[in-house]
């Protein structure tokens, strides 16, 4: 291991020393340069006590009860800005299994490391005055655990998880994210006290759930979390996939069709929206499955499946912007598409349905959901020449505000106060602009508008039907396809 230790954290060290400190690279960074990896972030374990930290670095910033202070090094690179200087210490009982009771501060940095949660955590490297990297303290044999690619817990793994129920996720997402092996006592241990994730915050379990999610096998470590019973404490949902076999068109269980696709899309690196969407656009199968064997059926999955996302996803405290994304990609991910049956209006209105900014995601899903199901091309033919057609079409009108008319003109032409009739024209005027582009034009929608305003409510809830009908195109080839597949009529 080469040691490259950056000026800022030598120029911290060497205070420290000149003071009668000592000071030593603790967690993360020492491990990422154990496996030649730049560390995301720089962490320093000291004896001095965070009152005496403060005088020798004005500053700094000390806000929190784990004796932790944050010195500012004035640095540009953003893992060195801020450097956290934390005082050797021990802790007592963890009543909420995520923090300690009590803080202590230790005597040695050997007391610090042996709280820690796993054995390539609980190293630390000297840092002597004259920025001389020294002796690697090591005292659970962290580097061997490395060599071998092994996640270990410091001491008896039942003892760790009870103090901080997050470790079992933290095993498993730094299992993954460095492709490695859960050691055999800790896997077992993370299965016998799955259910204390219960007693760990939503946000918490959605910080590490992202990172594997994110991670470049993300597939491995979704497996890794279901083998470690730990699937059940975080969507459970995922969980009625496992056994759940489709029909004649699918090879894979639902669970394991929704892992492959989360494989394909963090092959492509593709975005956490994308990702999200691939592992759980078919969540809504189970629920929705009627029948059994090759002629089972899974009539409107994708709408039951956008509101178990939603909530799902909620409950995961994700952002609005997140759940909303997804559950939209879940809700469109199923669109039928077959060259020469849709027409110009038919991609005219799939655009307007779906929206213009969801369409390169949507597709992304698509080939994700084609991957994940055992055939060979992601973007075959028929999705290329959507592609066409969208770019084709996609500066025609598709809302109301690209018409060339408003409700205020509406009103002003028909002498009509602000009422659901209006509406009902400007829907009926958009779905035959969809139609024609061409009629987008004043004179025409001008002269629609006293037409249709002499119409009944139900002549005008009539030609609403015919709009929503025509807007129903590539729904209405799905249930088609599907008719064809079992020569139904």
């Amino acid at each position: 291991m080469v040691m490259k230790i950056p000026l800022e954290i030598i120029n911290i060290a060497d205070k420290l020393s000149a003071n009668g400190y000592k000071s030593y690279l603790v967690g993360g960074c020492v491990r990422d340069m154990f496996l030649e990896k730049d560390p995301k972030d720089w962490d320093i374990a000291t004896n001095a006590e965070p009152d005496e930290i403060q005088k020798i670095f004005p500053q700094s910033v000390y806000e929190n009860s784990f004796g932790t202070v944050a010195v500012k090094t004035g640095s540009n690179k953003g893992s060195l800005k801020l450097i956290e200087i934390t005082t050797f210490r021990s802790e007592g009982k963890y009543t909420d299994k995520r923090h300690p009771d009590e803080i202590k501060f230790a005597k040695t940095i050997e007391e610090d490391l042996s709280r820690r949660d796993f054995t390539i955590n609980a190293m630390a490297l000297e840092v002597g005055f004259g920025s001389k990297a020294g002796d690697l303290i090591d005292p659970y044999k962290g580097g061997q655990d490395l060599s071998v690619k092994a996640i270990r817990c410091v001491g008896k793994a039942e003892e760790r998880f009870s103090e901080d129920a997050l470790r079992l996720m933290r095993a498993v997402r730094l299992a993954t994210e460095l492709k490695f092996s859960i050691e055999k006592e800790t896997k077992n241990a993370i299965e016998r006290n799955s259910d204390l994730l219960g007693f760990i915050a939503k946000e918490r379990i959605r910080d590490e759930f992202v990172r594997i999610v994110m991670a470049s096998e993300a597939e491995k470590g979704l497996r890794l979390l279901e083998e470690c019973c730990l699937v059940k404490n975080i969507i459970p949902e995922l969980r009625e996939g496992i056994d759940c076999t489709q029909n004649k068109h699918h090879v894979y269980t639902v669970w394991e069709h929704g892992l492959l696709s989360l494989k394909y899309a963090a092959s492509k690196n593709y975005s956490l929206e994308i990702r999200l969407a691939a592992l759980l656009h078919d969540i809504g199968k189970p629920e929705t499955k009627r029948g059994a064997g090759e002629d089972a059926t899974f009539y409107s999955h994708e709408i039951v499946g956008a509101k178990m996302v939603y909530q799902i996803l909620k409950d995961l405290r994700f952002s609005n912007e997140v759940v909303e994304r997804v559950t939209h990609l879940v809700r469109y991910h199923l669109f039928y598409y077959n060259v020469g049956d849709v027409t110009e209006a038919g991609v005219r209105r799939f655009i307007k349905r779906v929206g213009l900014e969801y369409i390169p995601d949507l597709i992304k899903v698509r080939e994700a959901d084609r991957i994940g199901s055992g055939v060979p091309k992601a973007i075959p033919y028929k999705l290329r020449h959507l592609l066409f057609m969208i770019e084709k079409v996609k500066k025609d009108p598709i809302s109301p505000k690209m018409l060339m008319i408003h409700g205020k003109e509406i009103m002003e032409i028909a002498g009509l106060k602000p009422s659901p009739k209006v509406g009902q024209i400007l829907d009926i005027l958009l779905d035959e602009v969809l139609e024609d582009p061409v009629k987008n034009n004043e004179k025409y929608l001008q002269d629609r508008v006293l037409v249709l305003s002499k119409k009944s409510k139900h002549e005008l809830e009539e030609l609403q039907d015919k709009a929503r009908d025509s807007k129903n195109e590539f729904e209405k080839g799905i249930e088609q396809e599907i008719k064809g597949k079992y020569f139904v009529k």
